[in-house]
Formats: C-alpha cells, structure tokens, sequence
C-alpha cells in the first residue's frame, strides 16, 4: 500500500521541504536512478515495479522538476513544437499525433507559433534552445541558413519541407494530387487554377509543381492564383483574379483558402459546383461542414505528428529510429466538384 500524501506543514505549523526522488526511492524500496527511470522513461521497467514507484511519488506529493534534472544531465525531457499558426485546424491532429509518443516517452511537449513570421520563429526557437532537449519546425517560414544554425546547438526535425542536411517529414503528395487530377478529368475540366499558399511556404511550392507537372501528363493547364494568405480570408480574396481566368476547377493550397474562396463564390451569386468546382487539401476538422461539403486531398495529419516526435526522441535517446511509415495523401470525394458546364 503506497504511504499518505504528506502535507505540506507540520503540526507545529512549519512547511515540509518537498519529497526529493531519494523519498521516493527509500519508500518504494528501490535505487533513485530505477525512480528516475520509471518517471522519466515509462515502458522501461517492469510494469508493477513502475506502477508502485508512481503511486509513492503521487503519494508523497513528488513532482518532477525539468529545470533541475538539466542540471546534471544537460536534459530537460522537453521538446518544442513550433508551428506557423496555432489557430489553424490543420494542425490540431497534428499536434496531438506529436503529443501522444512524446507523453509515452516520458517528454513534455511545449508548442509555440511563429505566425507566419520568419522573424518570430526565430526569436521563439532561440528563447527555447536553452530549456528543451530538440525542437520540430512545422510548416517554417526560416531561411535554410538559419534552421541549420539552429540545428547545430539542438537536435531538430523540420515537418512539411525538405532541407539537405537537415532531418525532415514530408507527406507524398503525388497520389492525392494524381487522383485529383483523374477526378477532374473524367468530369471534362481542362483548365484549373492552383490558389497557392505563403511565399515562404515550401509545401505550397511542391503541391504547385506536383500538381503542374500531373496536369501536363494528362494535357490539362494550370494557372497559379497567388501568393496568398493560408486563410480564409486569403482564400476569399482570391475570387477576383480566379474570375479572370477561364479555370472551371481550383484546388486550393490548403482547405481553409477553399473553404474561403467558397463563401465568396456564394456571396457573389457563383454556385459551387455547377459554375465552378473546388478541392482543398489536407482535410482539416470542418472540411465537411461547408455547403457543399469540400473535395479534398487528405493529408496523414496524425501520424505524421506521431512520427516527427518519434524520430527527434530517437535521436535524442540514441534509439533506432525504426520502419518508415506511410505519409501518403488521399484524394476523399465530397461534393464541391461536379462535372464541368459545356
């Protein structure tokens, strides 16, 4: 039976110094160092011998402290993630993906965002260097230059982009794309629009050049709409030059500019799908409670959190990072494409 929660004052009203790991490791009858495992590393240690150690810390009030477990170590069990907007839904899977194997690897996650700023995330990344153990740039907005220096002081992992050099997440967005494309064609659409994402954003440069070199296998035409803001609002805003063009199809850098450019299409008496059809990308949380529901390409958002997390703490632990996992995008029908007016 675990002990009783020490208070935090005596009798005679004096505060008790915390419980220190060697507490936990007198009453549970085992080495500090098999404490630090069962609460740092979970998985590691026979399950009862770990299930005991945990109800005498919790017991005796016991907290782990990052800050001074860096001391002798020089690890925090921290890592960060730094995304480029945290109020876009395409990231929530994404997170919580990343948030599962750092939980089950004994780390704490701490987000922060860049807000599409280059400038911001690196003040962010070098405010962070010195409290987590790596760091995972999702969607960054950085110069090369500067996420290789970043990577030569910590351990990092750049999500939606490659760089020489660097350990990178990239989904293949070839199939998605290609089946997208298929799509289109067999309801007779030969002239599209890509509305194409940030101008810093690598992703929204290969989606563009997948996409352009597919339509040129099947003698399709692209015109690129952009840059614009990976919003709705951005999305929206792209309806005037969009209606200069002769496209009666758009896919969208993302499914909140599709979800945007929709609105406005209704707002401007232009029905989707009959006049025009439109495919986002990535299927976000949502993307099927617009009116109609949106075509889209879907990106593996969960388990490519999953894996970015998984591949930094490899690195850090030393582990092998293990089999690769599938990242591959999948075209999913709804009803914001119809077959194009003659």
């Amino acid at each position: 039976m675990a002990p009783r929660k020490q208070s935090t004052a005596s009798a005679t009203g004096r505060t008790r110094p915390p419980a220190t790991i060697y507490d936990v490791a007198r009453l549970s009858g085992v080495s500090p160092s098999t404490v630090s495992r069962a609460l740092n590393k979970p998985g590691r240690l026979n399950g009862a011998t770990e299930q005991r150690i945990r109800e005498v810390a919790e017991a005796v009030g016991y907290r782990l402290n990052p800050m001074a477990r860096a001391l002798p170590t020089g690890r925090t069990q921290m890592i960060a993630l730094i995304l480029s907007d945290i109020t876009n839904p395409v990231f929530f899977e994404l997170v919580r993906g990343a948030e599962r194997v750092a939980a089950s690897r004994g780390y704490i996650l701490i987000l922060a965002e860049s807000q599409e700023s280059a400038d911001l995330e690196h003040r962010t990344a070098q405010r962070l260097l010195g409290s987590v153990d790596g760091l995972v740039l999702v969607s960054a907005r950085l110069e090369n230059t500067a996420i290789r220096t970043l990577s030569e002081q910590k351990p990092l992992l750049v999500v939606n982009r490659r760089l020489r050099g660097t350990p990178s997440l990239v989904p293949d967005v070839g199939p998605g794309i290609e089946d997208a494309l298929d799509h289109l064609q067999e309801l007779g659409h030969s002239s599209l629009a890509y509305l194409a994402g940030p101008a810093k954003s690598w992703m929204s440069r290969l989606r563009e050049q997948t996409l352009k070199n597919a339509a040129d296998e099947r003698g399709m035409g692209v015109r690129t709409i952009g840059p614009n803001d990976p919003t709705l609002a951005g999305g929206a805003a792209a309806l005037p030059a969009l209606s200069g063009t002769t496209a009666s199809a758009v896919l969208a850098y993302n499914d909140l500019m599709a979800i945007g450019l929709l609105q406005a299409c209704q707002g401007a008496g232009i029905t989707v799908p009959d006049d025009l059809s439109i495919i986002g990308f990535d299927d976000i949380f949502g993307s099927d409670f617009t009116s109609p529901p949106i075509t889209t390409i879907r990106t593996p958002l969960g388990r490519l959190g999953e894996e970015a997390a998984r591949r930094l703490i490899a690195s850090l632990d030393d582990d092998d990072t293990g089999s690769a996992v599938d990242l591959t995008t999948e075209f999913v029908i709804r009803n914001s494409t119809a077959r194009v007016k003659v």
